[in-house]
């Protein structure tokens, strides 16, 4: 499945390498020891495992998280010691620094709970196909058609999250301002609200509007995600215009957590929520 780097809707491209970590310089510096004691070139490495050589220099330098494909293609190739699969899960960033969106959805894959913020645009979860082509085409630079199919379908398919089993408790916090902008048309609008109601109705699916006035505001920074792993360990998520953070230290996630439960307490309830889209949507 592909997914693009942004999950908010910009069609933004762009990103910036992870920050390094002492863990990742070490992982990177066991698969350099191994790769030279195996008698392999940087590229004839890569070419084994089928990542460019860039890639593999990016790792080995620990500048970049190595993806489980490549942790896994790299095993058996410098001798399958069970080193890099075992060391792969204590991985982390710099606190604070940019990642790729791509390494966020692939946590996505395994989530129990996800956990949304968006003040900018209708979080891509709960996008429309015509609302997320409105949304790409609106935002420098000019896209071409196959550029903006491949990411509203991009956007769409991580919406598959919904039907998972075993279900990911979903919550989301969007702003007023947001239903209320007409972006596209105000057919697109109502088809939006349409879909907002029939998710919201969703056993595992809680949605939160916060209202436009609200003085005392915990999300005065912008958006945020929030995931829980299978093993209960929690993960952060912010983005903005051209790339994002993947947030992993502890204390910089118990932040955000405590951001997040202060939005839901500032937002309207859910049932609320949805009296207040159905006021929108009849004034349509």
């Amino acid at each position: 499945m592909a997914y693009e780097n942004t999950d908010g809707g910009t069609g933004a491209t762009g990103g910036t390498e992870p920050g390094t970590s002492d863990s990742l310089r070490t992982f990177g510096a066991v698969v350099q020891a191994l790769r030279e004691h195996k008698g392999l070139s940087r590229e004839e490495f890569a070419a084994l495992v089928g990542y460019s050589k860039h890639t593999v220099a990016s790792v080995e330098q620990g500048r970049r998280m190595p993806d489980q494909d490549f942790v896994d293609r790299a095993e058996p190739v410098l001798g399958n010691t069970g080193a890099l699969r075992k060391a792969a899960p204590h991985l982390s960033r710099q606190a604070g620094l940019a990642s790729w969106f791509r390494q966020w959805a692939r946590l996505e894959a395994t989530a129990i709970s996800l956990w949304t913020y968006e003040c900018r645009v209708i979080p891509g979860l709960l996008q429309t196909e015509r609302y997320a082509r409105a949304v790409t085409e609106s935002v420098p630079p000019v896209k071409d058609e196959e550029q903006v199919a491949k990411q509203v379908t991009a956007r769409l398919e991580r919406q598959r999250l919904f039907d998972r089993r075993p279900p990911i408790a979903f919550s989301f916090i969007i702003e007023q301002a947001l239903v209320e902008r007409g972006t596209g048309s105000p057919d697109v609008t109502r088809e939006l609200l349409d879909s907002l109601l029939d998710r919201s109705l969703q056993f595992n699916v809680e949605l939160q509007i916060m209202p436009r006035y609200q003085p005392d505001h915990a999300g005065f920074d912008g958006p945020l995600m929030l995931l829980e792993s299978p093993n209960h360990k929690w993960s952060g998520y912010a983005e903005g215009q051209r790339g994002g953070m993947l947030i992993s230290d502890p204390k910089e996630v118990s932040i955000t957590l405590q951001r997040y439960a202060r939005l839901r307490s500032q937002a309207l309830t859910s049932e609320d929520s949805r009296s207040l889209l159905k006021r929108l949507r009849g004034a349509l």
